[in-house]
């Protein structure tokens, strides 16, 4: 597969991992916007948001967890951001489902 996250997840291509459990894997984000910016991946391949059927209804639950559990380990006391870009339109980069957890600064509204 060619998908970039993937790779990341397999260990192919080097990131700094945040977390990780037996459903997800949480990395630092190489072009951060924020102080704080992690990104949070399912280790299954889902395209996007859209793709994520009723099945998916524990994992997409798990996957925002992990992100509070992230930002209580990163002291994000103040508040936090979490974004799923989904399609092109939603500004998604890399076709696999993730979270962007982003803190450590105030956040600006509307973001974009």
């Amino acid at each position: 597969m060619s998908c970039l996250f993937c790779k990341i997840i397999e260990g192919k291509i080097p990131s700094t991992a945040v977390f990780q459990d037996e459903l997800g894997y949480a990395f630092a984000d190489v072009n951060p916007q924020a102080p704080v910016h992690v990104l949070i991946v399912p280790r299954e391949h889902i395209s996007s948001l859209n793709d994520a059927g009723t099945e998916k209804q524990a994992l997409l639950g798990h996957l925002l967890w992990a992100a509070a559990e992230i930002a209580r380990q990163k002291g994000l006391t103040n508040g936090y951001r979490i974004v799923v870009n989904t399609g092109d339109d939603g500004g998604q980069s890399v076709e696999h489902l993730h979270l962007h957890l982003l803190g450590g600064r105030s956040l600006a509204w509307p973001p974009g």
